[in-house]
């Protein structure tokens, strides 16, 4: 099978107690014969036996462990490991995740891309719905547009916390993450800093065919969201209709005065 060399990336993977879930991540690019400069885990205070296994992994697989001895959340846990990273991009991707077999070419894409255009951020992989409006750029990948007068909330995140190619001084742009938060509030924050700094970046067009999102009931995913946004119910859709328009001030607001 060809291998697929990537000498100025590092992937970061951010942990917490689902060690399985980073076995079968870690694997999965071995399969798939993707290298990389480096790989960076930066693990957020997990229990001892999932930490010890993280430990044990270093036998099979080459990577550096960035360890806290509290959980901090994913703030502390993604600044730990980004400053851990020494290449010039890197790819982020969360342990519950898996590469699919398509993957390493479209990543080739995704480098060249960020090699040729200084001014290019970020390039989104994975996502639960397509960024609102989408500009066609080549070989897969749109351009996405950021409109102010756009009703819909979902231009916000522009910036996402799935799997993404970023350059590896992200922070020197757009700052650090938000400590001491919950991680929706801290991917918020980000994403708005991302809107305010005017970045750029690209999507994925078949944003679901790069990397699947794997959750077993052993090691169950520890972000929850509401799946009330699905429901058929006429007062839910009402409610749904008032809150999203009161989310879209509010976004606007934070956009123009948050620090």
């Amino acid at each position: 099978m060809m291998q697929h060399f990537f000498p100025d990336t590092t992937l970061l993977i951010t942990h917490y107690n689902r060690s399985e879930s980073l076995e079968r991540l870690l694997t999965s690019f071995q399969e798939l014969h993707c290298r990389f400069a480096g790989i960076v885990v930066s693990d957020d205070g997990s229990r001892p036996e999932h930490l010890e296994k993280v430990k044990d992994l270093r036998n099979r697989f080459t990577f550096d462990l960035i360890t806290t001895p509290v959980n901090r959340g994913l703030g502390n846990n993604i600044n730990k490991g980004q400053d851990a990273v020494k290449t010039a991009y890197t790819l982020y991707v969360q342990e519950d995740f898996q590469p699919s077999a398509i993957f390493p070419t479209h990543f080739e894409d995704a480098l060249t891309f960020m090699r040729e255009d200084k001014n290019l951020d970020i390039v989104r992989f994975y996502a639960y719905f397509a960024y609102p409006t989408l500009k066609p750029f080549k070989k897969g990948f749109s351009e996405m547009i950021y409109s102010f007068w756009d009703m819909n909330h979902l231009k916000f995140y522009y910036y996402s916390d799935h799997p993404h190619l970023r350059r590896s001084d992200f922070f020197t742009k757009f700052g650090r993450y938000p400590e001491g938060i919950k991680g929706d509030l801290t991917e918020y924050k980000m994403a708005v800093s991302f809107l305010q700094k005017k970045g750029k970046g690209l999507f994925f067009n078949n944003f679901t065919a790069l990397f699947y999102q794997k959750n077993s009931s052993d090691e169950p995913s520890t972000m929850v969201r509401a799946d009330w946004r699905l429901s058929e119910n006429p007062l839910i859709k009402l409610s749904r209709l008032i809150y999203l328009r009161y989310r879209w001030l509010k976004n606007t607001l934070d956009l123009v005065f948050m620090k």
